[in-house]
């Protein structure tokens, strides 16, 4: 049977799922902040730890490259991008803006199953915190898990999908502040910004969802630039 030769262009199925799979697990590496700014990324190793080849990995990093998650250096090696202190102001300003705005949105539209997942992520970033030696990494994807339980319950994907966007480059600076900084989560400033958060959703307050979310972004962010970590 002869086909359009326009059908040549499809890529196998298989591939496009490998590619896709590949790219989504990268992807939330970066948004959970298990990488940070200047961590290279081998593919192969990539490749590895996934259980694919190298390709559906290549093709996940030309996507994440595009993004502007990751960088190709003038050697040809890939890793997450530094970030100067200008450019993560201007992040914050627009995460408060749109995160803000889901919160409100979640306030208006969360239903039973999504309480009960704001409820769950609050209470286990809660208790990591209060642990003698808190697990870092997992706080920080405590602190994913229950954002996106909020974002979530706002009941609209474009939102969501936004917001993905804007953590796949804030989730590395958080990761690499929790690295150097464990004494911030022991401080609280997240868990009671989170508590609060959770009541107004719950209560159906928006501008108490939304004064929340900002108020968490915001803190954090402060306490970032004051260590003076970044670029200049």
């Amino acid at each position: 049977m002869n086909l359009p030769a326009t059908l040549n262009l499809v890529e196998p199925l298989d591939r496009q799922t490998l590619g896709e799979r590949a790219y989504a697990q990268l992807a939330d590496l970066l948004i959970s902040g298990r990488l940070a700014p200047g961590e290279k990324l081998s593919l192969r190793a990539a490749a590895d730890m996934l259980g694919v080849s190298i390709m559906p990995v290549r093709e996940a990093v030309s996507r994440l490259v595009a993004d502007g998650a990751l960088e190709v250096t003038p050697n040809r090696a890939v890793r997450v991008p530094l970030m100067s202190a200008a450019q993560f102001r201007d992040l914050t300003k627009v995460r408060i803006a749109i995160e803000g705005h889901a919160a409100a949105q979640a306030a208006l539209n969360r239903d039973k199953r999504d309480l009960v997942e704001i409820a769950r992520a609050e209470e286990a970033m809660r208790a990591e915190s209060k642990q003698p030696k808190p697990d870092l990494p997992r706080a920080v994807e405590l602190n994913k898990t229950f954002h996106f339980a909020v974002y979530e319950a706002a009941h609209s994907p474009i939102l969501v999908e936004i917001i993905r966007a804007l953590w796949l480059k804030a989730g590395p600076v958080i990761n690499l502040d929790l690295r150097a900084n464990p004494e911030r989560l022991a401080k609280g400033d997240a868990i009671r910004f989170h508590a609060n958060v959770r009541t107004a959703i719950a209560s159906g307050d928006e501008a108490a969802a939304q004064a929340g979310i900002a108020a968490d972004i915001s803190g954090a962010a402060e306490v970032i630039l004051s260590r003076g970590g970044l670029a200049g």
